[in-house]
């Protein structure tokens, strides 16, 4: 039997989150190496298998992979999560890159400027609604099909669902213009592995509050006082 795949990571969502969804999506069971402080990551450094001394870091298939989009592709493209031809693929990584850029505004927020978060909080939700939202709900409405590429469950489909459901998380009710998107996501929600990842007790990090952002900054040596410009 192969050994499951490892995950370096500290104990909270950043970009190892997506790489749990995926997995999660494919039904892959997974091990976790959550580093705590700054000399824990300082040793996985010192390990020698750390390319560019920068997590996450996936052990899969007797390699050390890391760079997320890297670790992504494999995986979606192992388990038949990434398209039957070079065509879907481009869709699937168009779709996935503006994805990417939602989800990264949501990630970083916590690190706003405490006088700029209502304006990085703003900004956010109008990226989503005018700019990222369309996108999908369009792409749904012309394919007429239950994914957003080909016939089957693709990484674009998990990558939505996981972004749909981070920026409810910052305001509910965000998809009441968007009735293709609720659609999907009650449906894609449904999917048996990915409902029990949904469910508590299961590897998904809940959301990053003042708790899990300390930690973050202690692993990665961040200045406690460090914070981000505003985003637009």
């Amino acid at each position: 039997m192969a050994a499951k795949p490892k995950l370096y990571y500290f104990d909270g969502r950043g970009r190892m989150e997506s790489v749990r969804w995926l997995l999660a999506a494919a039904g892959v069971e997974y091990e976790e190496v959550l580093f705590k402080t700054a000399e824990e990551f300082e040793n996985l450094i010192k390990g020698g298998n750390l390319m560019y001394q920068q997590v996450p870091m996936v052990e899969m298939d007797g390699m050390y992979m890391v760079q997320t989009r890297a670790i992504l592709k494999y995986i979606a493209a192992k388990y038949d999560l990434y398209g039957k031809d070079l065509k879907e693929r481009a869709l699937i990584d168009m779709y996935v890159e503006g994805m990417r850029d939602l989800n990264d505004m949501i990630m970083f927020f916590p690190f706003s400027l405490p006088e700029e978060k209502q304006k990085n909080f703003n900004y956010i939700l109008e990226r989503a609604t005018q700019r990222f939202f369309p996108v999908y709900e369009k792409g749904l409405k012309e394919h007429g099909k239950n994914y957003l590429v080909g016939n089957q469950l693709s990484w674009a489909d998990v990558q939505l669902l996981e972004v749909i459901l981070m920026t409810e998380e910052l305001k509910s009710g965000i998809l009441s213009a968007f009735p293709k998107l609720q659609e999907f996501k009650a449906r894609v929600s449904k999917f048996p592995r990915i409902q029990k990842f949904l469910q508590p007790g299961s590897p998904r990090k809940p959301l990053t509050d003042d708790a899990s952002l300390e930690a973050a900054k202690k692993a990665f040596k961040i200045a406690k006082n460090s914070f981000l410009k505003p985003m637009s």
